[in-house]
């Protein structure tokens, strides 16, 4: 494979800079534009062995980079915009997922991402999760445009990367998980209402999106972890239930749904029955 080029690299990067300085609220310095003129190589590095490929998705680890030099952050964050599926620490099950559900809502303009638990607020009554990672969210889901940042990275013992930090957008959307439940496959899809944040978070320089899960998020939690549901998630603004139960339909996979309705008694007993039927076919 050819090498990637410095004209290359430095067109991206001027894509960057008319794309994403305008939310900046100071001029990057030298140091820092070495980190996002970086990510520009890799992002056209890891395009390229895509495309060689003939990949629609991919999966890192940040203990794992083979000589990089930095996580790829903003790399990550533009290539899932591009419309390929993306799924942080080896998760190849989300990245497939990431990508098939960015396929299936392709021109619909909500935004799809690779997405994670990040951390919650218990107020009771008032539970919310907040999603994000350490630097992989899909500026799809961006309220407004994002901004371009470079910040250390506590883990991975790289240089710090530059990420696309902004805030989601609020309205309904769905969290997804696609789990291996030993000799089939169970696609968990939850209704969640995102919210606008209700915290300033300044001492957290990356994306993220707040949201509300359906009904409550004692009997969401409840349900999701009778489901087996993972921490890695997809959150789509455009993909509903249905979209998503049709779509497990014609792969032959399990699908659970839960939403305003869920009642732990009831969701006991469908997955009861659910996992005898799926072991008499």
């Amino acid at each position: 494979m050819d090498a990637v080029s410095d004209a290359d690299i430095g067109a991206l990067t001027e894509e960057y800079r008319q794309l994403y300085m305008g939310t900046v609220p100071c001029e990057l310095n030298t140091g820092d534009w070495d980190a996002v003129r970086y990510q520009a190589r890799e992002e056209l590095a890891i395009r390229r062995v895509l495309e060689r490929e003939e990949a629609g998705a991919y999966t890192n680890t940040f203990e794992d980079l083979h000589g990089m030099r930095q996580l790829p952050g903003l790399a990550s964050q533009r290539l899932m915009a591009r419309g390929y599926g993306y799924g942080g620490e080896g998760d190849w099950k989300v990245a497939a997922l990431t990508r098939v559900i960015k396929a299936m809502t392709e021109g619909l303009g909500g935004g799809t991402s690779f997405m994670e638990d990040y951390t919650y607020d218990l107020e009771p009554g008032r539970e919310l999760v907040l999603g994000a990672h350490m630097l992989e969210v899909c500026p799809s889901l961006a309220a407004d445009r994002p901004s371009l940042e470079v910040h250390p990275l506590g883990i991975g013992g790289r240089e710090p990367p530059a990420r696309l930090v902004f805030e989601g957008k609020a309205g309904a959307a769905t969290v997804s998980s696609l789990v291996d439940m030993g000799g089939r496959m169970r696609l968990i899809v939850q209704d969640v209402e995102c919210v606008t944040p209700i915290y300033r978070m300044p001492k957290l320089p990356v994306a993220r999106v707040m949201w509300r899960p359906e009904p409550d998020m004692p009997t969401a939690a409840h349900a999701w972890l009778l489901c087996g549901g993972a921490h890695h998630t997809v959150l789509s603004c455009d993909a509903d239930a249905d979209m998503l139960s049709d779509w497990a339909e014609m792969m032959d996979i399990e699908c659970v749904r839960l939403d305003a309705g869920t009642d732990i008694a009831a969701l006991k007993k469908d997955l009861f029955l659910s996992d005898l039927a799926w072991k008499l076919r």
